[in-house]
């Protein structure tokens, strides 16, 4: 399947219909899910691989990424919500994924790849730190995408982690009105996309 159907495919992905700022919970955009697993697919990070989607949501980039060939792919939410629309979004499409409900500090699975939209940490500081620790310990290779201005401290954890940042894309983001302290219709952030690799590869 190549982008723009991909693309297309995952608009027709759910989304939550009643998120909790807590959680972060904001849906990535169909178009930057297929960038991002195109780039993830160019590398060699997707097909027959096990991919894990940490902080799935509803399911987007688990559900391209079996699309895309992976062998296997788990989505990992601590959302009951979240996860039953993940499934019934992939049952929908006729993808087979597989979705946990639990912490993503819980999951324990060796992966090949992980990829995630964690929070951005706007409502907890560093909220993504967990995401890209637990990421790095069962995967040697992590896709993940975080607010564009943190780089340096993201490079500094990774650092910190035994990782290397091998690959970066830059997006405008844009987040819709979802919570009620959400001022404009839409607001853009910029948001950076960072391919990690971990301690295996050395």
């Amino acid at each position: 399947m190549d982008k723009k159907h991909l693309e297309l495919m995952l608009e027709r992905v759910k989304q939550h219909p009643s998120p909790r700022a807590q959680l972060e919970q904001y849906t990535t955009p169909s178009t930057i899910a297929a960038d991002a697993l195109y780039l993830a697919l160019g590398l060699g990070d997707i097909v027959e691989c096990k991919v894990a989607d940490l902080g799935c949501g509803t399911g987007i980039l688990a559900i391209g990424a079996k699309v895309l060939g992976a062998a296997e792919a788990v989505g990992v939410d601590i959302d009951s919500d979240a996860i039953e629309i993940a499934k019934s979004n992939a049952e929908e499409l006729d993808v087979n994924v597989r979705f946990e409900q639990m912490s993503v500090l819980k999951f324990e699975e060796e992966c090949d790849t992980a990829i995630q939209n964690p929070p951005f940490g706007a409502q907890k500081k560093h909220a993504d730190v967990p995401f890209i620790t637990k990421a790095l310990a069962i995967s040697p290779v992590v896709y993940s995408f975080h607010l564009t201005k943190t780089e340096d401290f993201i490079t500094k954890e990774a650092d910190l982690l035994g990782a290397r940042i091998t690959h970066t894309v830059e997006y405008k983001f844009p987040i819709p009105h979802t919570y009620p302290f959400h001022k404009k219709k839409v607001k853009h952030f910029e948001v950076t996309l960072f391919r990690l690799e971990g301690r295996k590869y050395d």
